[in-house]
């Protein structure tokens, strides 16, 4: 069926790999990315699908109601796949409030635009809202989130990302809008942001400068490929139940400071490093406030339900990951120097 799809936030790490994956899957959809650019919005991303017939970019910032409503009303938005928004903990802490204006502010603009659009039109009409699962929380050593949980947000981002969720599902109960929404885990792979730790760990390594490390690395974490996340997210736009939330975990949980080992171990091999050379670089530092110790997505009822699966080992993803850094050093340098906050200038600025 043909659509006109909103994809916010889709020059993001996730949302780029998800933008690509409608544009080259959907040719029949029109894909409307609106991405305000900021410090991890990279068009450079998407540079292989810019000129599609099917694809179409709108710089706006989605807290702004005039621009959300502009964008419905021209492209006859009938489906929102929600990804836009402020997601690193650390900058979280320091500026709070960046995290509510984009997250509970720019949330609530989408919904009422995507309601005052829609009316009682309702057929074939979506609002899909892509969450995380720090909303749930810190686990213990044992157990695994679920789709029933209760929300223990202990960061400015997880609670700012568990009042969106609260918000979706009251449009849903209040006004009958169509909507649901996926909690997933980290996510990993090519094109994101070097300050998340896996290609932090990289780039560091690369350059033989330090790896930071918070407290003693025990902390654990559930690993999803982001082209996995891609699919799961493709499914349950396309067959999720209404009014639902589905968790989107790759069942793959490893203590930080293993993981940086084995990337260390990973790129003294391909680097052709002394074994043990970069495990040097490791450096243990104050650990982050309210750090949560696990984070484990029980993901049973998308597989369930939606037939979803992770295709990508974590061997073969991580291998994956670390060959694309290492062979897009140019990707690399121009996000670290912040140089390609210029791609949209030069590729856009007559168009």
């Amino acid at each position: 069926m043909k659509r006109n799809i909103l994809i916010t936030g889709g020059a993001g790490f996730i949302g780029s790999h998800v933008v690509r994956r409608f544009v080259k899957k959907y040719p029949d959809c029109l894909i409307v990315n609106m991405d305000k650019l900021t410090y991890a919005g990279n068009l450079m991303n998407l540079a292989d699908v810019e000129n599609e017939p099917n694809y179409r970019f709108v710089k706006g910032d989605i807290a702004d109601e005039h621009e959300v409503e502009e964008v419905f009303c021209s492209y006859e938005i009938d489906g929102v796949i929600h990804l836009a928004a402020e997601s690193h903990v650390d900058r979280s802490i320091a500026d709070p409030m960046s995290f509510i204006k984009t997250n509970i502010v720019g949330t609530t603009t989408l919904l009422n635009a995507a309601l005052k659009s829609w009316g009682h039109n309702l057929q074939n009409k979506l609002f899909y809202h892509i969450s995380t699962d720090e909303v749930y929380g810190s686990l213990g050593s044992e157990g695994f989130f679920t789709e029933q949980t209760s929300y223990d947000p202990r960061s400015p981002y997880s609670a700012s990302k568990a009042s969106s969720d609260h918000l979706v599902r009251a449009y849903h109960h209040t006004y009958g809008l169509p909507t649901v929404i996926s909690n997933c885990s980290n996510n990993y792979g090519p094109n994101q942001f070097p300050e998340k730790l896996i290609p932090l760990t990289i780039n560091n390594i690369k350059n033989k400068k330090p790896i930071p490390v918070y407290g003693k690395g025990e902390n654990i974490r559930d690993w999803l490929y982001v082209e996995d996340h891609a699919a799961a997210i493709d499914l349950v736009f396309h067959r999720g139940e209404h009014g639902k939330t589905y968790n989107i975990g790759g069942n793959n949980e490893w203590k930080n400071i293993d993981l940086i080992r084995l990337l260390c171990r990973i790129l003294d091999d391909k680097l052709d490093r002394q074994k043990g050379e970069s495990e040097k670089l490791i450096t243990f530092v104050r650990d982050r406030a309210g750090h949560d110790l696990r984070y484990a997505i029980d993901s049973s009822k998308i597989r369930s339900e939606l037939g979803w699966r992770p295709s990508v080992s974590f061997e073969e993803g991580l291998e994956r990951t670390v060959d694309w850094y290492l062979e897009n050093n140019a990707w690399l340098e121009e996000v670290v120097t912040g140089q390609y906050l210029t791609y949209y200038e030069k590729q856009y600025a007559n168009r």
